[in-house]
């Protein structure tokens, strides 16, 4: 059995859902995780917002718009009238909930319950559809088996032991149909796994059933070597290791949600991004080997914050960074880059809702710096860090202010911290100086 993921795009106009039955309809057993169709997963978000604002009759507005939008879709897609009426009667449900909840207090719950409808709306239409085709499908709901733990990870005991009971206790299918995203908390209520979690979704059943392989379908050909909105001429890497994957994930490569790479790796299953849009492209293929060595890919990650503490009283004195991050620790807050001298300690954070009482802390014993709108551009590769040809891209240095480097900390990754309007300059430069020279 194989786990096939298909984003919003993939969905988002009736030409493309039936795209999508084509690809996945080829005699083969498979769990197929879907996300919300494209504008969906924002108009909820952005219903949620005016209702938390009581602007109620804006949201009504909203929610008429959108319900508007799936009237057409179900015209449009459906031929019988049984099928349509059902399709119809479940969008009704839906959005009579939705305007259900302009009524009740904005709470973190409201807020997850909305956003949720989204995948709902997807999977149920997109299971009628191949119905309508002639093919055995099945809805699987995620709320009945997807669960994060108290720390938001996977409860991979509680997901294992309920998708198997829901798949016996389902008329047996060629095709399960689940939504990409959602999930209970441990307590029970309606959750998800934040924007793009449908990769993470897929990854987690992948591990769960023991896949063949999970393919992530999107409307891209691969993993690019570059961020193709700011350079020219970039192309998909055939090949990555979990860890190159991982890497670039996590700092800003936005083909694949951050934790997607996880389950996989540790289950041995492969990851393939593929492209709805041209299915015979080979696509990425990321699996546990490693093939070449020096720099592969290069990413950015935005919205970063540079703090820098400096304290005399550091100077050979022990457990001076055990102190530091016990307040990043309290304010449950990560670090992403660091880098120490005698007296001061250089790092970065991508969340700072918690910046203010950081640093009122830091400066009972330190002084403090901080630097707002910062990027982190990462250069990922097998053993790049011991690349003979890895000391070309430091000519960017002549070019581009650079606030911290990171080297040394992975055989993988060297990361650059540079001004967020630097940002395009030195992806440019970097390109040139890397793959213009093919350092691969």
């Amino acid at each position: 059995m194989k786990v096939l993921k298909f984003g919003g795009t993939s969905v988002g106009s009736i030409e493309n859902i039936k795209r999508v039955k084509e690809i996945i309809v080829d005699g083969g057993e498979k769990i197929v995780v879907l996300s919300a169709m494209s504008g969906t997963t924002n108009a909820l978000v952005e219903i949620s917002e005016l209702i938390k604002r009581s602007a109620i009759i804006e949201a009504l507005g909203k929610v008429e718009v959108l319900q508007h939008k799936y009237v057409e879709v179900s015209n449009d897609l459906f031929e019988t009238n049984s099928l349509k009426q059902d399709v119809e009667n479940y969008c009704s449900q839906i959005f009579n909930f939705l305007k259900e909840c302009t009524s009740e207090n904005h709470t973190e719950l409201l807020y997850n319950k909305i956003v949720s409808r989204g995948e709902l709306l997807s999977t149920f239409i997109f299971t009628k559809y191949l119905n309508q085709e002639g093919i055995n499908a099945r809805l699987l709901p995620a709320l009945e088996f997807m669960r994060i733990d108290k720390t938001n990870e996977p409860d991979d005991f509680y997901i294992k032991q309920n998708l198997q009971r829901l798949i016996e206790n389902t008329p047996p299918a060629d095709i399960y149909i689940t939504q990409g995203f959602i999930c209970l908390n441990a307590f029970g209520q309606i959750a998800n796994l934040e924007r793009g979690g449908s990769d993470y979704t897929a990854t987690i059943i992948g591990a769960i059933t023991k896949a063949e392989e999970v393919q992530i379908w999107t409307d891209i050909d691969g993993m690019h070597n570059n961020d193709p909105r700011f350079v020219e001429n970039t192309h998909a890497i055939s090949n990555l290791s979990f860890d190159e994957a991982a890497e670039l994930a996590y700092f800003g490569a936005k083909i694949l949600h951050p934790q997607t790479v996880m389950p996989a790796r540790e289950a041995n299953i492969s990851v393939r991004l593929k492209n709805t849009l041209d299915p015979e492209s080979y696509g990425t293929l990321i699996s546990k080997g490693f093939k070449g060595e020096g720099i592969k890919a290069i990413a950015a990650k935005d919205s970063i914050t540079a703090i820098k503490i400096k304290s005399a009283r550091m100077l050979q004195a022990h457990g001076f960074l055990k102190k530091v991050f016990e307040i990043f620790e309290k304010y449950e807050t990560s670090i992403d880059m660091i880098t120490t001298s005698e007296i001061a300690v250089s790092l970065t954070i991508d969340d700072d809702k918690n910046l203010v009482s950081i640093v009122e802390e830091l400066e009972k014993f330190s002084t403090v710096e901080v630097d707002n709108q910062q990027s982190i551009i990462c250069l990922v590769g097998h053993l790049v860090v011991r690349h003979h040809e890895t000391h070309r891209l430091f000519k960017v240095l002549q070019d581009i202010p650079v606030r911290m480097i990171s080297y040394g900390g992975s055989n993988n990754n060297i990361s650059l911290l540079v001004n967020t309007k630097d940002k395009i300059t030195a992806l440019q430069r970097l390109n040139s100086y890397i793959f213009d020279f093919e350092i691969v």
